[in-house]
């Protein structure tokens, strides 16, 4: 089959690979029908994430089950499923408490932008679809298996509340995707942080309310001039960075709440600072597979559309310029057609 494979910082290539087998009794092969670049894939493509031999990449995947291992009861073969980008048994205290990427026998699928992928735990991360999605909903059904599934943890790791005000620092998929979770459970003013014309219209239409280009010491200034000097109730925090957090702390009111879900690169915060703000600070990979169902039931009901995102459809043989387009910031998320 055919698959990508990271060299090293810039090098992405799709090469011959074996297809993946059963190796437990609880795996599932599923037949990708889509499947994407991550903004989490370019820390390695940059070079930011050491890549020190040759290595499958990707993450986020639907497609058709091919084949399941003998334990597997919720999924069988022909059905279209979307998973989470950590498997888990969805069974465990630390599921049922809904935070399915802390599961005590967690597994990370990896190399998902190929033609076929070995999903562990099945039963516990894939939900199936009872028919073959119309072809317009795939886009918006791949981007629940992380960006989407992802701003929707944020929003609710920041509190997000009817008639409250929030921010999304970051206006990647993810970012766009909290515009539109924030919008999903009620806020009232969503204050999307965006440099970028193409990014903004999209924030605008999935909900945002105002849009502020500056960043740092002045993006927090700008965000309490519009909250009155007292700052947001809920931040959702999409980056990762060190200026990110800080611009995420500090635009959030006493008592309010942020909710990271940017990897964390070099990021440090000030112990003393966090406690006298009253700032809450909730996040961490999102639990997409808690979300699948509700979200897929928003997606089929029209009620969202974060499909959107990708403003880029390629084959897989054409992955690296996927990769490219978004490392310079052409693209927001580009899809890839096995």
């Amino acid at each position: 089959m055919r698959a990508t494979i990271i060299h090293g910082p810039g090098d992405i290539r799709v090469e011959n690979a074996p297809e993946p087998k059963i190796t437990a009794s609880t795996d599932a092969v599923i037949r990708t029908v889509a499947t994407c670049v991550c903004g989490s894939d370019l820390w390695s493509y940059r070079g930011i994430n050491p890549v020190t031999e040759p290595q499958p990449i990707g993450h986020e995947y639907v497609g058709i089950v091919e084949e399941v291992g003998n334990d597997v009861s919720t999924v069988r073969p022909g059905q279209f499923v979307i998973g989470s980008f950590i498997a888990s048994d969805n069974t465990c205290p630390n599921c049922r408490a809904g935070y399915q990427t802390n599961c005590l026998h967690r597994d990370f699928p990896n190399g998902c932008q190929a033609e076929y992928i070995r999903i562990p735990l099945a039963d516990g991360t894939l939900v199936a679809i009872p028919e073959q999605p119309a072809e317009e909903l795939i886009p918006s059904l791949l981007a629940l298996s992380d960006v989407m599934g992802t701003g929707w943890y944020a929003a609710k790791a920041a509190a997000v509340q009817p008639g409250s005000t929030a921010v999304v620092v970051g206006d990647g998929a993810v970012g766009l995707s909290g515009v539109i979770a924030a919008k999903e459970l009620g806020a009232e003013r969503i204050i999307a942080m965006s440099r970028h014309a193409s990014r903004q219209k999209l924030a605008l239409e999935f909900g945002a309310t105002d849009i502020v280009t500056e960043r740092g010491e002045e993006g927090i200034a700008r965000v309490r001039e519009l909250t009155n000097g007292v700052g947001a109730d809920s931040v959702l925090e999409c980056v990762g960075t060190q200026q990110s957090m800080q611009q995420a702390l500090q635009s959030t009111r006493p008592g309010g709440s942020v909710g990271f879900v940017g990897m964390p690169h070099d990021v440090q915060i000030d112990g003393q600072e966090l406690f006298f703000s009253h700032v809450g600070l909730r996040g961490g990979p999102a639990p997409v597979r808690a979300y699948l169902p509700d979200l897929i039931e928003r997606v089929f009901s029209g009620r969202i559309n974060p499909g959107k995102v990708f403003d880029l459809t390629l084959s897989l043989d054409e992955v690296a310029e996927g990769y490219k387009a978004m490392d310079e910031r052409r693209a927001i998320k580009a899809l890839l057609r096995p």
